[in-house]
Parts: C-alpha cells; sequence; structure tokens
C-alpha cells in the first residue's frame, strides 16, 4: 500500500508520519528531501524551495506520478509525505489504483494566526527547521499564507472527494485521526 500524507506546513504530517512509522514499522520519505535535490542537484528544472506548495505540486507531479506508480506496481509499503501533491493531481491515481493508495490532506484553515504561530514556536523540533531559525514577521506571513493554503486545499479536497483532516483545533486528535484514517 502507498500512503501519501500531504497538505500545508506545520499542519503536523511529519508527525503522523513518524507516529506511522513507529506504529506500523512501514516507513516513510519527505518529499521536501526530493524537491531538494531538485533545487540543489538541477535546477534548470525550475523545480525550488522558494515557490509556492501549489507550484511545486504542479512541477514536480510528472516525477513523483511515475515514482508512486512504479511503487504502486512493486506492491511497496510505504508512505510519502509532503506538502507537493494536489488533490486534482492525487484523484487519478486513487481512481486508478483504489484499494492501492491512501491519501490524507492535512491544514488548518480554521486556525487564529497567533496563536498557530506560538504553537509553531513551542513545538518546533530546532534540528532541521528551517523556518523556526527565521525572524518572527516572516514565521507569521509564512503561517498567514498557510492558513489560506489550508482553505484552498480543503476546498479542492471536497472538489476531488479526497480526505482532508484539519488540525486547527484540538491538534494531538486531529493527528490521531489521520493516523485511524490509513488501514493496514
Amino acid at each position: 500500500m502507498l500512503y501519501i500524507l500531504t497538505g500545508t506546513s506545520r499542519s503536523g504530517k511529519t508527525i503522523v508520519a513518524k507516529e506511522f512509522l513507529n506504529k506500523t514499522g512501514i516507513p516513510y520519505m519527505s518529499v521536501d528531501s526530493i524537491m531538494m535535490g531538485f533545487t540543489n542537484g538541477i535546477p534548470e528544472y525550475g523545480i525550488h524551495d522558494r515557490l509556492w506548495p501549489n507550484e511545486i505540486a504542479e512541477k514536480i507531479w510528472p516525477f513523483l506520478k511515475a515514482m508512486c506508480e512504479n511503487m504502486i506496481w512493486q506492491e511497496v509499503d510505504f508512505v510519502l509525505e509532503g506538502e507537493a501533491f494536489l488533490p486534482h493531481l492525487i484523484r487519478e491515481l486513487l481512481d486508478n489504483n483504489p484499494d492501492k493508495v491512501q491519501v490524507a490532506f492535512m491544514g488548518y484553515s480554521d486556525s487564529n494566526l497567533e496563536e498557530k504561530v506560538k504553537d509553531v514556536k513551542a513545538h518546533s523540533s530546532g534540528v532541521g527547521d528551517w523556518l523556526i531559525n527565521e525572524p518572527n514577521d516572516y514565521i507569521e506571513s509564512h503561517i498567514k499564507n498557510m492558513i489560506d493554503y489550508s482553505a484552498m486545499i480543503k476546498s479542492e479536497c471536497a472538489k476531488h472527494a479526497v480526505s482532508y483532516f484539519d488540525t486547527s483545533n484540538n491538534f494531538e486528535s486531529s493527528i490521531h485521526d489521520v493516523l485511524n484514517s490509513f488501514t493496514v
């Protein structure tokens, strides 16, 4: 089974991926690592970390789609975690492989900006956390953009009948809802 855990930056995707690994032993990979491979390894492809998540998703989709299709064909149990997916792109993969792919989008469209910024700062892992080292106004701008992006993702998930989980309120409960949505 291929599990795709995607959505907005700072919505809890990595937390879910790590907990799912601990619960099932199924490994995960951050799609951010693939995106950074494009950014630093083959910049001429125009895929880089300063694009909006939906721009990255559109540009990287042919690569990710082929990778996903190969993993499905090989019947690999694996989790892909990251922002670089969009509901309308995922829909085809789900339709063509209904018993071989599970997807959960995550976001926080109902979050209060100030509270979300506090939460991000309080729950930063520190190591490898690119956002926490930025100035406060940058962090606030990023979170505001991601609240807006979450609203778009939520709407697109509804339009394309793809699972969406909002972590705005009761974060830990929402994380467990995502975990419980995946069947092994």
